[in-house]
């Protein structure tokens, strides 16, 4: 098909169109038009792949402070555990193992758009396309969104090769969201996957195992908790428990569990250790983190994946997540308490709280360990979580002192 304009090179180096000239004026006009047409289609392809999640290695949404957050030194680490911030001001839960060359993923947040988010942070460090393992705690939203996505953003499953899924092994959760869940594990499956049961794993049976090894000295191990085959009409209690080991440290994650489900967990697992990081249950919910566990495993770090004071179940109150109670139980043990984000909130013409968004707490924290050493890194600041204006405003401001053994 013949040009708009039948551009020639002339001996004597002047360009020409059909024979004549083109004059300056003309020559910078038709650069112009060329250099407009050209962005503009760049344009429409950035955005159109920006939405459609084509851009897995592009991680200006994810910004961090240099200061507290150090990219490649994360990535030398033996072991790290990222809790990734919320991406839209939901509360949700998604962590990010990192363990020598074995990429494993903690539920999938609490959207489906979250998969562009989560998938943006994983590509930092996860170079191959590949999730080893992946753990589906339980079936509410907040935790299995991001797994299925949309019509414009592929979900987790999509974008990535998943070797290995566990999951709960009882769920009484109908929603179209867990439905869509479903579709997309059995299409993963289907695709490879191997899928178990957390109960599979407890027992051992059909190719499934208690433990793990992830690398070199470091293991998964998946605890055994008696809502994995009783059946209770709270979904939270069906969580998988897991427990990450590395030589002397030990690092929890209950997904959502509860009182009944955490006292399940403690009588299950007598041997239960002390542990160097705790995610605090059901985003420290007033019913988690009781102190039946807590007096058993007496954590050392604990990490919340929460958006303080959101309205999404209304009001904020002290029962809101981070709840007061549940940090009065936790600052027991330790003060070295953080939270991914808080709530973006203004006043209404009635006094009522609107959120407007969320801000970062911490905003994605990584806890890690080589050689025995922790190290933390945090995307926004390093306060602890009894430091913040937050919590000098909307908790008690001398919790910590009050309680503390």
């Amino acid at each position: 098909m013949k040009d708009s304009f039948d551009i020639t090179t002339a001996c004597d180096g002047e360009q020409r169109v059909k024979g004549k000239t083109l004059s300056p004026k003309r020559k910078k006009l038709i650069f112009a038009l060329v250099a407009l047409l050209s962005a503009s289609i760049l344009a429409a392809v950035l955005l159109g792949g920006y939405f459609l999640g084509w851009f897995g290695g592009v991680y200006a949404v994810h910004r961090y402070d240099k200061r507290y957050y150090d990219v490649d030194a994360i990535r030398q680490e033996q072991l790290s555990v990222h809790f990734l911030q919320s991406d839209n001001g939901c509360p949700g839960d998604c962590v990010y193992i990192k363990a020598g060359d074995t990429d494993i993923l903690i539920d999938a947040g609490s959207r489906r758009t979250s998969a562009r988010a989560i998938s943006l942070y994983i590509d930092r460090y996860c170079r191959d396309g590949v999730l080893e393992y992946v753990v589906v705690t339980h079936g509410d939203i907040d935790h299995i969104s991001g797994f299925v996505g949309t019509d414009g953003v592929k979900g987790i499953f999509e974008r990535y090769e998943c070797k290995t899924i566990i999951q709960f092994s009882m769920s009484v959760k109908e929603t179209q969201v867990f439905a869509d869940y479903c579709a997309a594990r059995d299409a993963e499956i289907a695709s490879g996957a191997k899928c178990y049961t957390a109960l599979e794993c407890c027992n051992n049976i059909n190719g499934a195992q208690k433990v793990w090894e992830l690398a070199d000295g470091i293991t998964m191990e998946i605890l055994y908790q008696k809502y994995y085959e009783t059946y209770t009409e709270t979904e939270n209690d069906h969580s998988v428990c897991l427990m990450i080991n590395q030589g002397d440290d030990h690092y929890l994650f209950t997904g959502d569990l509860q009182r009944s489900g955490e006292e399940s967990l403690v009588e299950c697992n007598p041997d239960l250790p002390h542990v160097t990081l705790y995610k605090a249950g059901h985003h420290g919910s007033r019913t988690s983190s009781n102190l039946v566990l807590l007096n058993k495993i007496q954590p050392q770090i604990v990490c919340i994946c929460c958006v303080a004071d959101n309205t999404v179940n209304g009001q904020p109150t002290a029962d809101s997540a981070p709840a007061k109670a549940a940090l009065e139980r936790i600052a027991s043990y330790t003060d070295n308490i953080y939270a991914t984000n808080v709530a973006k909130l203004k006043t209404d013409s009635d006094g009522s709280f609107v959120q407007t968004g969320c801000d970062p707490l911490n905003g994605d924290i990584v806890v890690a360990c080589t050689d025995g050493k922790i190290s933390m890194y945090f995307s926004h600041n390093d306060a602890k979580l009894g430091d913040t204006e937050w919590f000098q405003q909307r908790r008690a401001a001398d919790v910590w002192e009050s309680i503390r053994i």
